[in-house]
């Protein structure tokens, strides 16, 4: 029965159209935005995004972005099924410049469409190992599918469970580091309430984020680039990677300051990142305390 619904949807589309895909999704996205319980965390996001707006158009944001959502899968199918992603990137000469020398770990986050990313990161860079870390929360419904079609492209996954991933994970994230591959992380979601976290300041308030990014980087000497993707078109994106972030690995008592100041970095590029594309949101749980 696994994504039996998803399935079905396919195997219509095929014989209809795609339009058919586009229209099911979208009503599918409608009726999660009036029944989801997650509704009030999106509206109370776009009352900080936007204090001097009222309730209305904060609701009406929160619709778009469900709405918006529905371009994830949609793009994913007609990548599926013979038409390919069109691209534009900004920075990417910055990430090639580095892995002829090194490693680097890649920040992606829920803004934008990052399972399109992972798939040109598999594309553009195929000399490099490419190894992406996934909490159980994106393992879990919908996320299943988009596990299937990054392991299918070659990208190497490895899910960290809810109650502790195996020391050996860790390992193998930091050896494809040292051996100039590619190790992407979520840098904005918390999946496990014991995992070491980073407060930081964002959109005038506080918000938690994993600490493990910022750890690899230090043990490891590798950059990390922030990395987002956002759509332009039907099946179009734009992909943007920030200058590389170093962690300073000198004095012990200098260490834990530098991996804050790294982690308000991040957080200050997606909130830039947010606040031009507040639309392509797709953190339905409370981010911002």
């Amino acid at each position: 029965m696994k994504n039996i619904w998803y399935t079905v949807l396919e195997s219509f589309t095929r014989i209809f159209g795609s339009w058919l895909f586009a229209w099911v999704s979208r009503i599918i996205a409608a009726g999660y935005f009036l029944f989801s319980k997650n509704v009030k965390e999106s509206r109370r996001l776009y009352s900080l995004l936007y204090p001097e707006r009222g309730a209305f158009y904060h609701n009406f944001c929160a619709f778009r972005q469900y709405q918006n959502f529905t371009t994830i899968h949609y793009d994913r199918f007609l990548a599926a099924h013979g038409q390919a992603t069109g691209f534009q990137s900004e920075g990417w000469e910055k990430l090639e410049s580095v892995v002829q020398q090194k490693g680097a770990i890649l920040l992606m986050s829920h803004l934008g469409n990052w399972e399109v990313a992972a798939h040109l990161l598999q594309q553009q860079e195929r000399k490099q190992k490419l190894l992406l870390y996934m909490g159980v929360k994106e393992k879990e419904g919908v996320e299943a599918l988009q596990k299937e079609h990054l392991q299918d492209s070659g990208v190497k996954i490895i899910g960290v469970e809810k109650d502790g991933g195996s020391p050996f994970d860790a390992v193998e994230g930091i050896r494809c580091l040292q051996d100039g591959g590619l190790v992407s992380m979520t840098g904005d979601i918390i999946w496990r309430d014991d995992q070491r976290q980073r407060d930081v300041d964002f959109l005038g308030g506080r918000a938690s984020i994993p600490e493990a990014p910022y750890i690899f980087a230090l043990v490891s000497g590798a950059p990390i680039f922030c990395f987002f993707s956002f759509r332009t078109g039907k099946n179009s994106y734009r992909f943007v990677l920030s200058d590389p972030i170093y962690i300073k690995n000198e004095k012990r008592n200098e260490r834990d300051a530098h991996i804050q100041t790294a982690a308000q970095q991040y957080a200050d590029l997606l909130e830039q990142q947010l606040v031009a594309h507040p639309l392509e949101w797709y953190h339905f749980d409370r981010f911002v305390k």
